[in-house]
Protein backbone atom coordinates (compact mmCIF):
# COMPACT_ATOMS: atom_id res chain seq x y z
CA UNK A 1 0.00 0.00 0.00
CA UNK A 2 1.82 3.13 -1.24
CA UNK A 3 1.77 6.86 0.39
CA UNK A 4 0.71 8.96 -2.39
CA UNK A 5 0.40 12.66 -3.16
CA UNK A 6 -2.25 14.09 -2.85
CA UNK A 7 -3.99 17.35 -4.01
CA UNK A 8 -7.53 18.63 -2.64
CA UNK A 9 -9.19 16.29 -0.26
CA UNK A 10 -12.72 15.38 -0.57
CA UNK A 11 -15.33 15.70 3.02
CA UNK A 12 -13.81 14.04 5.75
CA UNK A 13 -15.73 11.26 7.48
CA UNK A 14 -17.00 11.94 11.26
CA UNK A 15 -13.55 11.66 13.49
CA UNK A 16 -13.51 9.40 15.99
CA UNK A 17 -13.36 10.21 19.63
CA UNK A 18 -10.27 8.74 21.64
CA UNK A 19 -10.70 10.85 25.13
CA UNK A 20 -13.34 9.92 27.50
CA UNK A 21 -13.95 6.48 29.52
CA UNK A 22 -15.83 5.05 26.29
CA UNK A 23 -12.33 4.65 24.78
CA UNK A 24 -10.47 4.16 28.04
CA UNK A 25 -12.65 0.61 28.71
CA UNK A 26 -12.51 -0.76 24.92
CA UNK A 27 -9.54 1.04 22.75
CA UNK A 28 -9.37 -2.69 20.57
CA UNK A 29 -13.20 -2.01 19.40
CA UNK A 30 -12.59 1.72 18.19
CA UNK A 31 -9.22 0.51 16.39
CA UNK A 32 -12.11 -2.12 14.92
CA UNK A 33 -14.43 0.72 13.40
CA UNK A 34 -11.56 2.66 12.24
CA UNK A 35 -10.09 0.04 9.92
CA UNK A 36 -13.05 0.29 8.36
CA UNK A 37 -11.78 3.65 6.63
CA UNK A 38 -8.32 1.83 5.58
CA UNK A 39 -4.96 1.77 6.88
CA UNK A 40 -5.57 5.13 8.45
CA UNK A 41 -8.87 6.87 9.49
CA UNK A 42 -9.64 10.42 11.47
CA UNK A 43 -9.95 10.86 15.21
CA UNK A 44 -10.71 13.42 17.71
CA UNK A 45 -7.77 13.44 20.39
CA UNK A 46 -9.40 16.08 22.58
CA UNK A 47 -12.28 18.34 22.07
CA UNK A 48 -11.18 20.26 18.70
CA UNK A 49 -8.00 18.52 18.43
CA UNK A 50 -7.99 16.83 14.82
CA UNK A 51 -5.85 14.10 13.70
CA UNK A 52 -5.53 10.88 11.43
CA UNK A 53 -4.63 7.53 13.61
CA UNK A 54 -2.76 4.93 11.83
CA UNK A 55 -3.78 1.54 12.33
CA UNK A 56 -2.41 -0.57 9.87
CA UNK A 57 0.59 -2.07 10.86
CA UNK A 58 2.58 -1.70 7.10
CA UNK A 59 1.26 1.73 6.74
CA UNK A 60 2.44 2.72 10.18
CA UNK A 61 5.70 1.63 9.29
CA UNK A 62 5.77 3.34 5.84
CA UNK A 63 5.25 7.27 7.87
CA UNK A 64 8.08 6.61 10.53
CA UNK A 65 10.68 5.22 8.34
CA UNK A 66 10.35 8.14 5.70
CA UNK A 67 11.46 11.58 7.29
CA UNK A 68 11.49 12.93 3.66
CA UNK A 69 7.49 13.31 3.47
CA UNK A 70 6.50 13.58 7.56
CA UNK A 71 8.35 15.72 9.75
CA UNK A 72 7.91 15.60 13.61
CA UNK A 73 8.26 19.55 14.21
CA UNK A 74 5.12 20.31 15.39
CA UNK A 75 5.99 23.86 14.55
CA UNK A 76 4.18 23.39 11.52
CA UNK A 77 0.73 21.89 12.97
CA UNK A 78 -1.50 24.32 10.93
CA UNK A 79 -4.30 24.42 13.80
CA UNK A 80 -2.06 24.84 16.46
CA UNK A 81 -0.17 28.09 14.30
CA UNK A 82 -3.75 29.60 13.61
CA UNK A 83 -4.75 29.75 16.87
CA UNK A 84 -7.77 26.79 16.56
CA UNK A 85 -6.09 24.48 19.56
CA UNK A 86 -6.74 25.77 22.74
CA UNK A 87 -3.33 26.69 24.48
CA UNK A 88 -4.62 24.75 28.13
CA UNK A 89 -5.49 21.69 25.77
CA UNK A 90 -4.35 18.44 27.73
CA UNK A 91 -3.10 16.83 24.63
CA UNK A 92 -0.81 20.08 24.18
CA UNK A 93 2.13 19.30 26.58
CA UNK A 94 2.92 16.13 24.69
CA UNK A 95 2.42 17.32 21.39
CA UNK A 96 3.72 21.31 21.42
CA UNK A 97 6.99 21.32 20.14
CA UNK A 98 10.20 21.15 22.03
CA UNK A 99 13.96 20.82 20.71
CA UNK A 100 14.63 17.53 21.81
CA UNK A 101 15.30 14.16 20.22
CA UNK A 102 11.43 13.57 20.18
CA UNK A 103 10.25 16.77 18.05
CA UNK A 104 13.03 17.58 16.02
CA UNK A 105 14.09 16.49 12.29
CA UNK A 106 17.63 16.04 10.15
CA UNK A 107 20.86 17.46 11.38
CA UNK A 108 19.61 18.76 14.81
CA UNK A 109 17.81 15.13 15.63
CA UNK A 110 21.39 13.66 14.35
CA UNK A 111 23.09 15.75 16.63
CA UNK A 112 20.20 15.43 19.81
CA UNK A 113 19.97 11.65 18.96
CA UNK A 114 23.47 10.76 18.96
CA UNK A 115 23.95 12.80 22.35
CA UNK A 116 21.37 10.86 23.88
CA UNK A 117 22.09 7.50 22.43
CA UNK A 118 25.64 7.24 23.53
CA UNK A 119 24.99 8.33 26.77
CA UNK A 120 22.42 5.81 27.44
CA UNK A 121 24.80 3.35 26.17
CA UNK A 122 27.06 3.91 29.24
CA UNK A 123 24.28 2.77 31.07
CA UNK A 124 25.44 -1.21 32.68
CA UNK A 125 22.44 -3.37 32.29
CA UNK A 126 23.81 -5.19 35.41
CA UNK A 127 24.29 -1.99 37.23
CA UNK A 128 20.93 -1.10 36.34
CA UNK A 129 19.06 -4.38 37.89
CA UNK A 130 21.07 -4.15 40.70
CA UNK A 131 19.64 -0.15 41.46
CA UNK A 132 16.24 -1.89 41.00
CA UNK A 133 16.68 -4.28 43.35
CA UNK A 134 16.85 -2.47 46.62
CA UNK A 135 14.62 0.38 45.10
CA UNK A 136 12.02 -2.85 44.84
CA UNK A 137 12.80 -4.20 48.14
CA UNK A 138 11.88 -0.25 49.72
CA UNK A 139 8.79 -0.08 48.45
CA UNK A 140 7.62 -3.93 49.12
CA UNK A 141 8.37 -3.11 53.04
CA UNK A 142 6.21 0.13 52.50
CA UNK A 143 3.23 -2.08 52.13
CA UNK A 144 4.15 -5.59 53.11
CA UNK A 145 2.86 -5.62 57.03
CA UNK A 146 -0.91 -4.80 55.54
CA UNK A 147 -1.09 -7.66 53.77
CA UNK A 148 -3.02 -5.49 50.79
CA UNK A 149 -1.78 -2.85 47.97
CA UNK A 150 -2.38 -0.75 45.01
CA UNK A 151 0.44 -2.23 42.89
CA UNK A 152 0.21 0.62 40.62
CA UNK A 153 0.20 3.88 42.58
CA UNK A 154 2.48 1.66 45.73
CA UNK A 155 5.12 0.13 43.13
CA UNK A 156 4.90 0.31 39.86
CA UNK A 157 4.50 3.73 39.69
CA UNK A 158 7.43 4.68 42.09
CA UNK A 159 10.24 2.40 41.19
CA UNK A 160 10.72 4.58 37.71
CA UNK A 161 10.88 7.49 39.82
CA UNK A 162 13.17 6.51 42.46
CA UNK A 163 15.45 4.64 39.27
CA UNK A 164 15.70 7.65 37.51
CA UNK A 165 16.80 9.68 40.18
CA UNK A 166 19.48 7.52 40.83
CA UNK A 167 20.45 6.89 37.08
CA UNK A 168 20.20 10.63 36.38
CA UNK A 169 22.66 11.24 39.77
CA UNK A 170 20.07 13.36 41.47
CA UNK A 171 20.63 14.81 45.06
CA UNK A 172 18.06 13.89 47.96
CA UNK A 173 16.23 17.69 47.47
CA UNK A 174 15.99 17.95 43.91
CA UNK A 175 15.12 14.42 43.33
CA UNK A 176 11.93 14.39 46.15
CA UNK A 177 10.59 17.62 44.12
CA UNK A 178 11.40 16.44 40.76
CA UNK A 179 9.05 13.13 41.68
CA UNK A 180 6.47 15.90 42.56
CA UNK A 181 6.71 17.55 39.67
CA UNK A 182 6.80 14.53 37.09
CA UNK A 183 3.62 12.91 39.19
CA UNK A 184 1.77 16.22 38.76
CA UNK A 185 2.70 16.07 34.94
CA UNK A 186 0.91 12.90 34.08
CA UNK A 187 -1.81 12.62 37.00
CA UNK A 188 -4.03 15.75 36.67
CA UNK A 189 -4.58 18.04 33.93
CA UNK A 190 -5.28 21.08 36.56
CA UNK A 191 -1.83 20.50 37.91
CA UNK A 192 0.35 19.47 35.03
CA UNK A 193 1.41 23.01 34.14
CA UNK A 194 2.41 23.36 37.52
CA UNK A 195 4.32 20.15 37.28
CA UNK A 196 6.29 21.29 34.03
CA UNK A 197 7.45 24.28 35.77
CA UNK A 198 8.56 22.18 39.15
CA UNK A 199 10.42 19.45 36.87
CA UNK A 200 12.10 22.47 34.49
CA UNK A 201 13.62 24.28 37.58
CA UNK A 202 14.78 21.15 39.64
CA UNK A 203 16.68 20.20 36.24
CA UNK A 204 18.50 23.58 35.52
CA UNK A 205 19.20 23.03 39.19
CA UNK A 206 20.76 19.67 38.40
CA UNK A 207 22.23 20.67 35.24
CA UNK A 208 24.29 23.64 37.57
CA UNK A 209 25.07 21.19 40.26
CA UNK A 210 26.78 18.40 37.73
CA UNK A 211 28.74 20.94 35.26
CA UNK A 212 30.13 21.72 38.46
CA UNK A 213 30.45 18.12 40.03
CA UNK A 214 30.03 15.96 37.14
CA UNK A 215 29.57 12.16 38.35
CA UNK A 216 28.57 8.56 36.91
CA UNK A 217 25.35 9.40 35.60
CA UNK A 218 23.42 10.00 32.81
CA UNK A 219 23.03 14.36 33.61
CA UNK A 220 26.68 14.24 33.61
CA UNK A 221 27.58 12.21 30.72
CA UNK A 222 25.10 14.24 28.81
CA UNK A 223 26.97 17.24 29.95
CA UNK A 224 30.43 15.69 28.48
CA UNK A 225 29.41 14.62 25.55
CA UNK A 226 30.69 16.32 22.19
CA UNK A 227 27.67 17.39 20.71
CA UNK A 228 27.99 20.45 23.25
CA UNK A 229 24.51 20.45 24.53
CA UNK A 230 23.59 24.06 26.08
CA UNK A 231 21.27 24.33 29.28
CA UNK A 232 18.64 24.23 27.56
CA UNK A 233 19.14 21.48 25.02
CA UNK A 234 19.73 19.69 28.39
CA UNK A 235 17.15 20.28 30.03
CA UNK A 236 14.68 19.64 27.19
CA UNK A 237 16.45 16.05 26.75
CA UNK A 238 16.43 15.44 30.21
CA UNK A 239 12.91 16.11 30.15
CA UNK A 240 11.94 13.64 27.42
CA UNK A 241 14.43 11.15 28.86
CA UNK A 242 12.18 10.98 31.98
CA UNK A 243 8.44 11.75 30.79
CA UNK A 244 9.50 8.80 27.73
CA UNK A 245 10.76 6.62 30.33
CA UNK A 246 9.00 6.86 33.50
CA UNK A 247 4.91 6.86 32.11
CA UNK A 248 5.38 3.46 30.00
CA UNK A 249 7.42 2.24 32.30
CA UNK A 250 5.00 1.79 35.06
CA UNK A 251 2.44 1.07 32.94
CA UNK A 252 4.05 -1.99 31.50
CA UNK A 253 5.32 -2.96 35.13
CA UNK A 254 1.42 -2.94 36.21
CA UNK A 255 -0.18 -4.64 32.82
CA UNK A 256 2.75 -7.30 32.92
CA UNK A 257 1.88 -7.64 36.81
CA UNK A 258 -2.29 -7.58 35.79
CA UNK A 259 -1.54 -10.59 32.86
CA UNK A 260 0.57 -12.43 35.26
CA UNK A 261 -2.07 -12.28 38.72
CA UNK A 262 -5.21 -12.07 35.82
CA UNK A 263 -8.38 -14.44 36.89
CA UNK A 264 -9.58 -14.37 32.98
CA UNK A 265 -8.74 -17.66 31.15
CA UNK A 266 -8.52 -15.32 27.51
CA UNK A 267 -5.69 -13.60 29.46
CA UNK A 268 -3.36 -17.25 29.43
CA UNK A 269 -1.62 -15.17 31.61
CA UNK A 270 -1.21 -18.11 34.76
CA UNK A 271 1.61 -20.55 33.99
CA UNK A 272 3.77 -17.45 31.99
CA UNK A 273 7.05 -16.93 32.82
CA UNK A 274 7.54 -13.16 32.98
CA UNK A 275 9.58 -12.52 30.05
CA UNK A 276 6.51 -14.01 27.77
CA UNK A 277 3.67 -11.92 29.95
CA UNK A 278 6.13 -8.84 28.87
CA UNK A 279 6.05 -9.10 25.87
CA UNK A 280 2.46 -10.29 25.53
CA UNK A 281 1.58 -6.96 27.03
CA UNK A 282 4.14 -5.44 24.25
CA UNK A 283 1.88 -7.20 21.93
CA UNK A 284 -1.26 -6.18 22.70
CA UNK A 285 -1.49 -3.50 25.39
CA UNK A 286 1.82 -1.44 24.59
CA UNK A 287 2.07 0.81 27.17
CA UNK A 288 1.85 4.06 25.02
CA UNK A 289 -0.69 3.15 22.42
CA UNK A 290 -1.15 5.76 20.20
CA UNK A 291 1.83 8.64 19.69
CA UNK A 292 4.42 9.30 17.34
CA UNK A 293 2.57 12.14 15.80
CA UNK A 294 4.20 13.34 12.27
CA UNK A 295 3.25 16.16 10.07
CA UNK A 296 2.94 15.46 6.48
CA UNK A 297 5.46 18.32 4.48
CA UNK A 298 2.36 17.84 1.42
CA UNK A 299 -1.45 16.83 0.95
CA UNK A 300 -0.85 13.22 1.02
CA UNK A 301 -2.83 10.10 0.29
CA UNK A 302 -2.49 7.11 3.15
CA UNK A 303 -3.97 3.97 1.01
CA UNK A 304 -7.14 5.34 0.05
CA UNK A 305 -6.91 8.25 3.18
CA UNK A 306 -6.45 11.75 2.24
CA UNK A 307 -4.46 13.77 4.59
CA UNK A 308 -3.81 17.36 4.66
CA UNK A 309 -0.47 19.01 4.97
CA UNK A 310 0.47 19.97 8.16
CA UNK A 311 -1.88 18.37 10.43
CA UNK A 312 -1.10 15.68 13.23
CA UNK A 313 -0.66 11.96 11.84
CA UNK A 314 -0.35 9.66 14.74
CA UNK A 315 0.60 6.11 14.90
CA UNK A 316 -1.40 3.71 16.98
CA UNK A 317 1.35 1.28 18.04
CA UNK A 318 -1.45 -1.06 19.49
CA UNK A 319 -3.41 -1.01 16.82
CA UNK A 320 -0.75 -1.81 14.35
CA UNK A 321 0.41 -4.73 16.45
CA UNK A 322 -3.42 -6.16 16.69
CA UNK A 323 -3.35 -5.72 12.66
CA UNK A 324 -5.01 -8.73 11.43
CA UNK A 325 -2.77 -9.24 8.59
CA UNK A 326 -0.19 -9.53 11.28
CA UNK A 327 -2.08 -12.59 12.71
CA UNK A 328 0.81 -15.47 12.27
CA UNK A 329 4.00 -13.00 13.48
CA UNK A 330 1.68 -12.64 17.01
CA UNK A 331 1.09 -16.40 16.76
CA UNK A 332 4.90 -16.85 16.24
CA UNK A 333 5.48 -14.12 19.24
CA UNK A 334 7.83 -12.47 17.06
CA UNK A 335 9.20 -9.94 19.16
CA UNK A 336 11.09 -7.70 16.64
CA UNK A 337 7.45 -7.05 14.89
CA UNK A 338 5.81 -5.37 17.46
CA UNK A 339 6.01 -1.26 16.94
CA UNK A 340 5.47 -1.07 21.15
CA UNK A 341 9.23 0.66 21.14
CA UNK A 342 8.73 2.15 17.52
CA UNK A 343 10.81 1.86 14.46
CA UNK A 344 13.00 4.65 12.14
CA UNK A 345 14.80 7.41 13.59
CA UNK A 346 13.01 7.96 16.16
CA UNK A 347 12.44 4.34 17.52
CA UNK A 348 13.06 4.17 21.29
CA UNK A 349 16.75 4.46 22.26
CA UNK A 350 16.22 3.23 25.52
CA UNK A 351 14.53 -0.52 25.07
CA UNK A 352 17.46 -2.83 26.60
CA UNK A 353 16.99 -0.63 29.64
CA UNK A 354 13.53 -0.95 30.30
CA UNK A 355 12.70 -4.44 29.64
CA UNK A 356 15.37 -5.37 32.61
CA UNK A 357 13.72 -2.69 34.51
CA UNK A 358 10.55 -4.42 33.98
CA UNK A 359 11.66 -7.50 34.57
CA UNK A 360 13.88 -7.19 37.87
CA UNK A 361 10.27 -5.17 39.36
CA UNK A 362 8.40 -8.20 38.60
CA UNK A 363 10.64 -11.08 39.61
CA UNK A 364 11.07 -8.92 42.87
CA UNK A 365 7.33 -8.79 44.16
CA UNK A 366 6.67 -11.70 42.64
CA UNK A 367 9.58 -13.52 45.51
CA UNK A 368 8.46 -11.02 47.85
CA UNK A 369 4.70 -11.71 47.56
CA UNK A 370 4.55 -15.37 46.65
CA UNK A 371 0.41 -15.57 47.17
CA UNK A 372 0.17 -12.64 45.37
CA UNK A 373 -3.99 -12.22 44.01
CA UNK A 374 -5.87 -9.02 42.54
CA UNK A 375 -8.12 -8.25 45.55
CA UNK A 376 -11.06 -7.57 43.15
CA UNK A 377 -12.58 -8.88 39.86
CA UNK A 378 -10.54 -8.36 37.10
CA UNK A 379 -13.22 -6.76 35.08
CA UNK A 380 -14.20 -3.84 37.53
CA UNK A 381 -10.80 -2.42 37.09
CA UNK A 382 -10.16 1.08 35.53
CA UNK A 383 -8.17 2.44 32.79
CA UNK A 384 -7.15 5.73 33.13
CA UNK A 385 -8.44 8.17 29.96
CA UNK A 386 -6.65 9.57 28.06
CA UNK A 387 -5.60 8.94 24.10
CA UNK A 388 -1.71 8.25 24.12
CA UNK A 389 -1.41 5.95 26.91
CA UNK A 390 -2.74 2.29 27.77
CA UNK A 391 -2.64 2.91 31.56
CA UNK A 392 -4.48 1.06 34.85
CA UNK A 393 -5.77 3.54 37.64
CA UNK A 394 -4.98 1.09 39.87
CA UNK A 395 -3.84 -2.44 40.33
CA UNK A 396 -5.17 -4.04 44.06
CA UNK A 397 -3.97 -6.99 45.35
CA UNK A 398 -3.75 -8.89 48.32
CA UNK A 399 -1.45 -11.18 49.74
CA UNK A 400 -0.38 -12.72 53.45
CA UNK A 401 1.01 -10.27 55.56
CA UNK A 402 5.09 -10.85 55.57
CA UNK A 403 7.25 -8.75 57.97
CA UNK A 404 9.10 -5.68 56.51
CA UNK A 405 12.82 -7.17 57.21
CA UNK A 406 14.49 -6.39 54.07
CA UNK A 407 15.10 -2.70 55.01
CA UNK A 408 16.39 -3.36 58.58
CA UNK A 409 19.02 -6.54 56.78
CA UNK A 410 20.00 -3.31 54.59
CA UNK A 411 20.76 -1.86 57.44
CA UNK A 412 22.68 -4.38 59.16
CA UNK A 413 24.41 -4.83 55.76
CA UNK A 414 25.59 -1.17 55.20
CA UNK A 415 27.34 -1.19 59.06
CA UNK A 416 30.89 -2.86 59.42
CA UNK A 417 30.59 -5.96 61.38
CA UNK A 418 32.78 -6.14 64.79
CA UNK A 419 35.69 -8.23 64.61
CA UNK A 420 35.08 -10.38 67.63
CA UNK A 421 32.53 -13.58 66.60
CA UNK A 422 30.97 -14.02 70.31
CA UNK A 423 27.22 -13.56 70.37
CA UNK A 424 27.63 -10.72 73.06
CA UNK A 425 28.89 -8.44 70.78
CA UNK A 426 26.85 -8.45 67.22
CA UNK A 427 24.46 -6.71 66.47
CA UNK A 428 20.95 -6.65 67.85
CA UNK A 429 18.48 -7.15 64.57
CA UNK A 430 16.70 -3.71 64.31
CA UNK A 431 13.11 -3.65 63.58
CA UNK A 432 11.26 -2.78 60.92
CA UNK A 433 10.48 0.87 60.66
CA UNK A 434 6.84 1.88 62.80
CA UNK A 435 3.89 3.10 60.70
CA UNK A 436 4.65 6.68 62.01
CA UNK A 437 8.13 6.43 60.98
CA UNK A 438 6.90 5.47 57.24
CA UNK A 439 4.58 8.02 57.13
CA UNK A 440 7.54 10.14 58.05
CA UNK A 441 9.36 8.81 55.47
CA UNK A 442 6.37 9.85 53.14
CA UNK A 443 6.10 13.62 53.73
CA UNK A 444 10.01 13.94 53.70
CA UNK A 445 9.85 12.46 50.05
CA UNK A 446 10.47 8.74 48.95
CA UNK A 447 13.70 9.06 47.23
CA UNK A 448 15.36 11.42 50.12
CA UNK A 449 13.85 8.74 52.42
CA UNK A 450 14.86 5.63 50.33
CA UNK A 451 18.46 7.62 49.68
CA UNK A 452 18.51 7.52 54.23
CA UNK A 453 18.29 3.80 54.18
CA UNK A 454 20.25 2.98 51.73
CA UNK A 455 22.99 5.68 51.46
CA UNK A 456 23.67 5.37 47.92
Amino acid sequence: MDIQHAGATSSAPARCPMHGADFAADPQGIYDKLRAHGPAAPVELAPGVDATLVVQHEMALRVLQNTTLFARDSRRWAALNEGRISLDSPVLPMMAYRPNVLFTDGAVHLRLRKAVTESLAKLNISRIRRDVEPIADYLIDQFSERGRADLLNDYAKLIPLLLFNKMFGCPADIGDRLNTGMSAMFDGQDDAIKGIEIVATCLQELITLKRREPGDDVTSWLIQHSAGLNDEELRDQLIVLMGAGLEPQRNLIASSLLLLLSDNPSERGSGMLVEEAIDHVLWNNPPIANYATHYPMQDVDLGGVPVDANTPIVISFAAANSDPALNEARQMASKGAHLAFGAGPHACPAKDPALVITLTAIEKVLNALPDLTLAVPQDSLMWRPGPFHRALATLPVRFSPTPATRIAAALRNQAPLPAATDPAHRPAPQPAASPAARQEQRKKGFWSSFLDVFRL
